[in-house]
């Protein structure tokens, strides 16, 4: 029996079979989960055909995270096709490109509001999506970039993060009395098509592989949904507001 057995999970951030969302996709399929999936606009066939590589292919359904009527759609479908959601994983980030780069005072306000909206605050939009639904309790498990230290490049999209690790917080803390967990993973770099928007990326490639004790491979995304899948269990019934750092243990290191 695997340890999501009998688990209802919402899994949001499959594009194609790299993404980290689809490796957790796939190890709580293992694991014994019931999952559905989520898409947007475009990128909604994209995320329909690479369901159609999981086994069980899985329901996707359509969810623009910034407009409050799909989020409600979704909890309405959630409540009757399951009755109850145990468990929901965040993998939603965008900024515009203004956000990213070497010109750090490009973005305006109007492209730094998108990148906080759709980046940090949806992930209270996906709390408020599975809340109802989790009258025994679940758990919030979010994808990010470490939002420590300034990152080259990452700009903006580093600042959105570090509103969404704080934000994980206040949720625990929010949310402890309804016995519901919300966790972090900050992964390492990983060679998905979001990393591609990000200029210089070959260059944290290089630098994880030199310096993280473990060492670290882009295209492996299976520790990352290990840690997801176990977050999203029993197995850590006492933890909330925590970010778990799975990179290679490149964050301990210093110069």
């Amino acid at each position: 029996m695997g340890i999501l057995e009998n688990k209802n999970l919402l899994i949001t951030g499959v594009l194609t079979d790299d993404s980290l969302a689809f490796g957790v996709a796939r190890k709580a399929q293992q694991e014994g989960a019931d999952i559905v999936l989520t898409g947007f606009g475009r990128a909604l066939r994209l995320t329909e055909r690479t369901a159609r590589k999981l086994d069980p292919v899985p329901e996707v359904l359509e969810l623009d995270i910034a407009d409050p009527a799909h989020a409600a759609a979704v909890t309405e479908h959630l409540r009757q096709k399951w009755g109850r959601v145990d468990g929901a994983l965040h993998s939603i980030g965008f900024a515009p490109p203004s956000c990213l780069g070497d010109d750090f005072f490009a973005a305006t306000w109007d492209d730094v509001s998108v990148a906080v909206q759709v980046s940090a605050y949806s992930l209270r939009s996906v709390a408020d999506i599975v809340r109802p639904l989790m009258s025994d309790g679940g758990s919030l498990v979010g994808l990010t970039f470490d939002a420590t230290v300034a990152w080259p490049a990452y700009n903006w999209m580093g600042m959105a993060k570090a509103a969404m690790e704080s934000l994980n917080r206040y949720l625990a803390r929010e949310l402890g009395k309804e016995q519901i967990r919300c966790n972090l993973v900050a992964a390492g770099p990983m060679r998905t098509i979001a990393a591609k928007s990000i200029p210089g990326f070959a260059k944290f490639e290089q630098e994880w592989q030199a310096r993280a004790p473990l060492g670290w491979d882009v295209t492996d995304s299976s520790g990352v949904a290990k840690a997801c899948a176990v977050l999203l269990s029993d197995w850590f019934p006492h933890t909330t507001g925590q970010i778990i750092h799975v990179d290679g243990g490149y964050s301990i290191i210093g110069a």
